[in-house]
């Protein structure tokens, strides 16, 4: 059953980072274009995420209840030692959504619209890019349970240049996935154009911020080159991931714009198999030479098969739902 769970942890932490990354990638494509076309712009973004929007945070509370329930050791030293990035995330998350739902829903149009709109932009740039931190100090050996210090067991845990790049990749990341799912929004040519623009954009600022990522660990002594190209299956995940960029570019071509978002999907999903898949149970690599796995630190066996029965049976009430529900949206805008 722990396997179970595991696959669950996995499957929800892939399906906030793909779908909640579109999310967050609106808000970031809206800010980071021209005055002139951010209207338009921001108009085709609200329709891409409109179905999901308040549905992706369900992905990131299953991913907290696993850890809480089936891993509580991982959970409690994930939250003391990164308390402070997760806490900046979650205030972005808050900050982002009311933002959101102010901008769009209030009844009455004046300059706190304004205010509305910057806290939604910089809440969308600045949430993944906590995210990213929080997900580079697992894999960084910079949580040290021996410091004994302030900075070094809370701030210098997390924040590094390592960090700080795969911060940044994770904000281009949702960019280019938000680019992607627009592009079956767009109304006309014109507006298809400028969201084709935005995604060529996107996906040079992800191969940047990726080469970034990759000096980075190589300055910090992080092997991360090692963990991705040093077995066949790094490079078949690194491999099909770069197939489905190419295909990407032949879809938009063609204007086959539904297997785009499939594609760009799978691209996610095969650069997180290629980054983890060479320490995986390991979830955290710490400074002291030690690691913490998910099998060593599990909870006990009742614990798991109870949660375990719960995600399965969740998933028949759940996931039925939420098809429909991106159903019903894409045949109102028929």
């Amino acid at each position: 059953m722990i396997y179970i769970v595991i696959g669950f942890l996995w499957l929800s932490i892939c399906l906030y980072i793909i779908l909640g990354g579109a999310d967050f990638g609106a808000g970031i494509v809206e800010l980071f274009t021209n005055k002139k076309a951010r209207h338009k712009t921001g108009k085709i973004m609200y329709e891409s995420i409109a179905p999901v929007w308040e549905a992706n945070h369900m992905w990131l509370i299953i991913a907290i209840v696993v850890l809480f329930v089936g891993f509580p050791k991982i959970y409690a030293l994930m939250s003391t030692y990164l308390h402070i990035p997760l806490i900046l995330m979650l205030v972005g998350i808050i900050a982002r959504g009311t933002a959101f739902t102010f901008r769009h829903y209030d009844a009455v149009e004046d300059k706190w619209q304004i205010l509305y709109t910057q806290i939604f932009y910089y809440a969308s740039l600045l949430t993944p890019f906590f995210l990213g931190l929080i997900a580079a100090a697992t894999v960084s050996f910079s949580i040290n349970p021996d410091a004994t210090g302030f900075l070094d067991l809370y701030i210098f845990s997390w924040l590094n240049w390592f960090g700080v790049s795969v911060g940044l990749f994770t904000i281009a990341l949702c960019a280019y996935l938000a680019s992607v799912f627009s592009l079956r929004e767009t109304r006309d040519k014109a507006e298809l154009q400028l969201m084709i623009r935005k995604t060529k954009q996107m996906m040079l600022f992800v191969v940047i911020t990726g080469a970034l990522v990759f000096l980075t660990a190589y300055i910090s002594g992080i092997p991360l080159m090692m963990w991705v190209f040093s077995k066949p299956l790094g490079i078949v995940a690194i491999t099909l991931a770069t197939i489905a960029l190419g295909l990407i570019f032949y879809c938009i071509r063609e204007k086959k714009l539904i297997p785009v978002r499939v594609l760009a999907g799978f691209q996610i999903i095969m650069i997180l198999v290629a980054a983890t898949y060479q320490h995986n149970p390991n979830i955290i690599l710490l400074g002291n030479g030690n690691h913490i796995s998910l099998l060593e630190y599990a909870a006990p066996q009742k614990t798991l098969e109870a949660l375990g029965w719960a995600l399965m049976l969740g998933c028949v009430f759940i996931l039925p739902f939420l098809f429909y529900l991106m159903y019903s949206f894409s045949k109102m805008k028929k």
